[in-house]
């Protein structure tokens, strides 16, 4: 592939993932509730997920410094939506983890934006969608192990 191709290639995967992105976030940002922004949502799914992490895992995860992920923390724990939770072998670790409280404002936003997410999901044909969802799943990939 030679250098034009590619910056056209480069151009529409800019143009598209910029324009789903945008609308996406913008879309379910009203839907997600409890007073949650975004990156607030994603970082209670992510532990809901996975189960209790520290901020240093989360910070890999999301590629962001310690202390934007601190800020996040910080909001949620205010909110009454996570808990720090010393390491029983080693208390400089704190672990984070949902609250029961946490557990439902997660729960009810992730089933908000399952349904705009299969509102859009639901327009494409079930070959396009398998497509779709195994070339993202590889870009994916090669972005995490890059």
């Amino acid at each position: 592939m030679d250098k034009r191709e590619l910056q056209d290639l480069i151009d529409r995967f800019d143009e598209f993932a910029f324009t789903v992105a945008r609308k996406i976030v913008a879309v379910t940002k009203e839907q997600i509730g409890g007073g949650l922004t975004s990156d607030q949502h994603l970082t209670m799914r992510y532990i809901k997920k996975y189960g209790p992490c520290t901020s240093s895992q989360l910070a890999d995860v999301f590629y962001v410094n310690k202390s934007a992920i601190t800020a996040i923390i910080n909001r949620l724990s205010d909110k009454g939506y996570i808990e720090r939770v010393p390491d029983t072998r080693d208390r400089r670790v704190i672990h984070l983890q949902l609250t029961d409280r946490g557990r439902e404002v997660v729960t009810e936003g992730e089933e908000r934006v399952r349904k705009i997410v299969g509102m859009y999901l639901s327009r494409l044909e079930e070959n396009e969608i398998a497509t779709f969802l195994r070339t993202f799943e590889k870009l994916a990939n090669i972005v995490k192990h890059s």
